[in-house]
C-alpha cells in the first residue's frame, strides 16, 4: 500500500527515528502505526517511545563561533536538571559544531547530517534519549558564516544570542561591542532590529490605537488634528526606542541609543563595525509546559 508522508511524519514524532526508517516500518507493516511502533522498538530505535510523547521545554539554548562560523542552537529535555548534565552539555556542543561544519539547509537535513562519530545527529539523539532518560530534541539552530559573529549564553543556557556584524576593526574590538549588544538583546528582546524593519501593518496598527487612546482622553479629544498627528510622531518615536534594538537605550549607559554606542565604539577603534543581524533562542519559548499535578502522579504509578 501507499505511504503518505503525513503517516511518516506522525510515526517520526511518536518514535523519534528517523524519517527513512519510519517509512520502512510502515512499508513493511502495511501502514499500521501500531505495528510500525512496535516493529522499530525490535528494531532497537524506538526503545522508549513514551517518552517521545512527553513535553520537552527546559534544556538549553546555546550560542558560539566554531572555525569562524557563528551558530546558536536550541536543544530541549524535559527537565532542567538534564539541562545541567554533562553529557547533555556535550550533545548540544556536538550539535552546534555540526551545524557549522555541515550547513544543513533545515531541521531534517541536519538531523540527517554527520554527528562527528559515526553516528548521525538523529541517532545521537536517540543515543541521548536512551542514556539520559528523558525526552530530548534539537528544536531549532541559525548560523552566519560572513561577517564577524558573537556569541552569548545567558543564565547557563537560558538564552542564546548571536549576533553578527560587518567590521573593519580588530576583533576584539568587534567583541566587546558583540558582547554588550548581545546582552542588551537577552535582557530586552526587542520585537525589531531597527525602525527600518518595522512594517506598514503594525505602524498602522499602533497610530490606530493611539488616536483611540486620544479619543478616549477627555483633554486630548478635542485638540485640532495637526497637534494629534504631532502627538502621534512623538508616540511612534517612543515606539521606536522601546521595540527596536539599535534605536533603545544602551542599558550600560542610558545616555545613549544602542546605535550610537557601537558607532562610538567604532570610531574609537579607528573603523567602521556595522549592525548585520542576530538570532536570539529561550529555551522552551513558544512551548506550552504541562503543569504536573506530583500528588497525581504518584498516585498512577502506585496504582500500575
Amino acid at each position: 500500500m501507499a505511504i503518505s508522508a503525513k503517516d511518516v511524519q506522525v510515526l517520526r514524532e511518536k518514535t523519534g527515528v528517523g524519517m527513512m526508517e519510519c517509512k520502512k516500518a510502515l512499508v513493511a507493516t502495511d501502514g499500521d502505526m501500531e505495528k510500525a511502533v512496535e516493529y522499530l522498538r525490535e528494531k532497537g530505535l524506538a526503545a522508549s517511545i513514551k517518552k517521545g510523547d512527553r513535553i520537552a521545554a527546559e534544556g538549553a539554548a546555546y550560542a558560539a563561533v566554531i572555525d569562524g562560523v557563528g551558530v546558536v542552537v536550541e536543544v530541549n529535555a524535559e527537565t532542567d536538571f538534564v539541562g545541567k548534565n554533562e553529557k547533555f552539555v556535550e550533545f548540544v556542543h556536538g550539535v552546534a559544531a555540526a551545524v557549522a561544519k555541515e550547513n544543513p539547509a533545515d531541521l531534517d537535513a541536519l538531523m540527517a547530517a554527520p554527528f562527528g562519530n559515526g553516528r548521525s545527529v538523529q541517532e545521537e539523539q536517540q543515543e541521548m534519549v536512551l542514556v539520559i532518560g528523558e525526552n530530548i530534541k534539537v528544536r531549532r539552530f541559525a548560523r552566519f558564516d560572513t561577517g564577524v559573529s558573537v556569541a552569548y549564553v545567558h543564565a547557563g543556557g537560558k538564552i542564546g544570542v548571536l549576533v553578527n556584524f560587518e567590521a573593519d576593526v580588530p576583533a576584539e574590538a568587534v567583541e566587546a561591542v558583540g558582547k554588550d549588544v548581545a546582552m542588551q538583546i537577552a535582557a530586552m528582546n526587542p520585537r525589531f532590529w531597527d525602525k527600518s524593519q518595522v512594517d506598514d501593518a503594525t505602524l498602522e496598527e499602533e497610530k490606530k490605537i493611539m488616536l483611540v487612546q486620544m479619543e478616549n482622553d477627555p483633554k486630548m479629544a478635542s485638540k485640532p488634528e495637526k497637534v494629534k498627528e504631532g502627538i502621534i510622531v512623538g508616540k511612534l518615536r517612543k515606539f521606536y526606542e522601546e521595540n527596536c534594538l539599535l534605536q533603545q537605550d544602551f542599558v550600560k549607559d542610558g545616555s545613549m541609543s544602542v546605535e550610537q554606542y557601537v558607532a562610538a565604539e567604532a570610531k574609537k577603534a579607528g573603523g567602521a563595525i556595522t549592525f548585520k543581524n542576530a538570532v536570539r533562542f529561550e529555551k522552551g519559548e513558544g512551548i506550552e509546559k504541562r503543569q504536573e499535578n506530583f500528588a497525581e502522579e504518584i498516585a498512577k504509578q502506585l496504582q500500575k
